[in-house]
């Protein structure tokens, strides 16, 4: 699964997107924050970290009924990968607006360097999960003790974290390398394997069988798929952040009320996607999007609390080599402020 690439960015490749962002910084800086295409709209270059995939059904809805066009603005979605580095994409101006899978990609880029902030957080709750079989199930992480764990070679560094929240010794879990193949599972090469719950084509191969420990449930609570800008974009065009957030909180809050239709739109738009999978996706993005935080608070509310929490787990960890970020450094809470009354408060 590509988004699991995300989870843990490695200070090699932060500091090479740096070096992506020194190359291009020249460039960056001619650029307007947006230009305005033929039809004399505004347009939103938002650049992802992942695959286009049911991450964006606010934006692919908010964009078929018009949202976006009744703003004066249009979307032009980006999509990202294995080998695009999306943070350097924003932070270079190649892009006005970015959303990457997980909150730790956004906290090891500040600390190395690159001025960029959050402003929304998608997904309430992170969606990355252990999975197991009801013959072996693990429900907690002291069933972690004794189990062989088949994880993405990046999101290591969540089962350290896991590990550690719950006072579990590492010495005590094997570790493989493996990708989203569920296959290990059903064979018994692994006891556990890691992945999105969300990514209903990959598990189907675990059928009535399947078994789930989220990270988030284990102690680990991250954000996914933050909204973030750079800094001299919060400074010199605040007014363009709060259109756009007002128009994606818009467009979620539309999937919460038509979730169905809006799986529809979203495979209309990428054929590749399969319409029966998103039809079941669609009602788990719709629980990762709204919860009781969204009902009080309204869609993409994020705490200053929980981000501090990360960070410092993340510091317990040493991830950060020249220390950690300051949060307020990292996150920028204006434009949820000025958005409050228009985002959608379901949950």
């Amino acid at each position: 699964m590509i988004r699991k690439k995300e989870l843990a960015i490695s200070r090699r490749n932060v500091l090479q997107g740096m070096g992506a962002v020194s190359a291009g910084a020249m460039a960056g800086t001619m650029l307007s924050f947006g230009s305005v295409n033929a039809a004399g709209l505004y347009e939103v270059n938002l650049q992802l970290g992942w695959l286009a995939s049911n991450g964006i059904l606010g934006e692919i809805a908010a964009e078929k009924l018009g949202y976006f066009k009744d703003a004066g603005m249009s979307l032009n979605v980006i999509p990202g990968g294995p080998n695009v580095d999306g943070v350097a994409s924003v932070a270079s101006g190649r892009a006005n607006l970015g959303s990457i899978s997980s909150s730790p990609s956004l906290m090891l880029a500040r600390a190395a360097g690159i001025p960029i902030k959050c402003i929304a957080a998608g997904y309430q709750q992170h969606p990355f999960t252990y999975f197991s079989l009801k013959k072996n199930p693990v429900k907690t992480p002291k069933d972690l003790i004794g189990k062989k764990v088949a994880t993405n070679g990046t999101a290591r560094i969540l089962l350290k974290a896991l590990l550690a929240k719950n006072g579990i010794s590492e010495d005590d879990v094997e570790v493989i390398v493996s990708g989203s193949d569920m296959s290990v599972l059903m064979t018994g090469q692994a006891d556990v394997v890691t992945g999105w719950n969300t990514n209903i084509n990959a598990l189907s191969v675990l059928k009535d069988q399947r078994v789930d420990m989220t990270l988030w449930d284990a102690g680990i609570q991250l954000y996914a798929n933050p909204y973030y800008v750079t800094d001299s974009t919060l400074a010199d065009h605040h007014e363009k952040v709060v259109d756009m957030i007002k128009v994606i909180a818009k467009g979620w809050g539309w999937v919460y009320e038509n979730p169905d239709k809006a799986a529809e739109f979203l495979v209309e738009k990428y054929p590749n996607l399969d319409i029966k999978s998103e039809l079941k996706a669609v009602q788990l993005v719709r629980g990762l999007s709204f919860n009781a935080n969204t009902a009080k608070s309204g869609w993409g509310t994020m705490t200053l609390e929980n981000w501090q929490a990360q960070i410092d787990a993340y510091n317990d960890l040493g991830q950060f080599e020249d220390g950690p970020p300051k949060v307020s450094d990292l996150v920028d809470m204006s434009i949820l402020q000025d958005t409050a009354s228009e985002r959608p408060k379901y949950g």
